[in-house]
């Protein structure tokens, strides 16, 4: 098939990389070049290094709303157009350009974790279970007919890092397959119950409570490792907490109880990598070799 290919962040890129290997990539959108590191320079994003590394056209519009940005799309003269965490809205006159519509791959089992941080929220909200679903795209929020699906089991201590490269995969694959079975495949309409919403990732969510359940501050950790990272106060230093478990043991809320295993509202938690400010991250057990840490967080 003839394809636009829509998505931005590292997760895109694996399905990048599947759809070259198997059809024919007319051109790749993703948002422009932001500002990053400590100089702010302007970075490209994964899947436009990814696109230009093929040899693949790349466009980076600002919107898709107006007049031109449409046509040059409608222009293109695509079979399909395949999305995946793009970030930006796209207008009625997009999704009717390509001639079989736009399919997007959700990280989620829709209808449950709709919107922009589906796999966050799964392992936050303690879901057994997560997955991917191949959509065709509606104007609503992914609200659109489910034409795959795939479920997949939550680790017990898996991170959203580590759900995250996995689901990635699963896209990449569940695409391929859902392109060279698309005349076949019923589209399946959504559900009305069972909606939920994943919100983005406030900040302000990242500190660390310890008068929770161990469930909920273990959830917390695994569910904002890499990013932002759920942290703590050791003195003036912020440590951010990447990996943990339910560990044996209770005490006052935010107790140490020896190593990194701390006390909380109920039971306790060891956490099993960190990283302190302006290291690398380590296994807990190399952090404390040079951070003492109080009685009580």
């Amino acid at each position: 098939m003839k394809i636009i290919f829509m998505g931005t962040p590292a997760f895109s890129v694996p399905v990048l990389d599947a759809l070259a290997q198997a059809h024919e990539i007319l051109c790749v959108y993703c948002q422009p070049p932001r500002p990053a590191g400590r100089g702010k320079g302007l970075r490209k994003s994964p899947v436009q290094q990814r696109a230009e590394a093929l040899g693949l056209a790349v466009r980076t519009p600002v919107s898709l709303r107006g007049e031109v940005a449409a046509k040059e799309l409608a222009d293109l003269g695509a079979d399909v157009a395949v999305v995946v965490a793009y970030g930006l809205i796209l207008p009625q006159t997009v999704l009717d350009a390509p001639r079989l519509g736009c399919l997007n791959i959700h990280a989620s089992l829709l209808p449950r974790w709709r919107g922009a941080a589906p796999i966050h929220r799964a392992i936050l909200a303690g879901d057994a279970e997560t997955g991917v679903c191949i959509m065709r795209m509606e104007a609503g929020l992914d609200t659109g007919p489910v034409l795959l699906r795939e479920a997949t089991p939550i680790g017990p201590q898996e991170t959203t890092a580590e759900l995250h490269d996995r689901l990635s995969a699963m896209g990449a694959r569940l695409v391929v397959e859902a392109l060279a079975r698309l005349a076949a495949l019923q589209p399946q309409p959504q559900p009305e119950a069972g909606v939920t919403y994943a919100a983005k990732i406030d900040k302000a969510e990242a500190r660390v409570d310890w008068t929770r359940s161990a469930a909920d501050v273990d959830r917390q950790i695994r569910g904002l490792s890499p990013f932002p990272g759920a942290w703590v106060s050791v003195g003036p230093e912020r440590i951010k907490l990447l990996r943990s478990r339910l560990a044996p043991g209770k005490g006052a809320p935010g107790q140490v109880l020896g190593g990194f295993t701390v006390a909380c509202g109920t039971g306790a938690v060891e956490v099993t990598e960190a990283q302190r400010e302006g290291k690398r991250p380590m296994p807990a057990a190399e952090v404390l070799k040079g951070l003492a840490l109080p009685d009580r967080l």
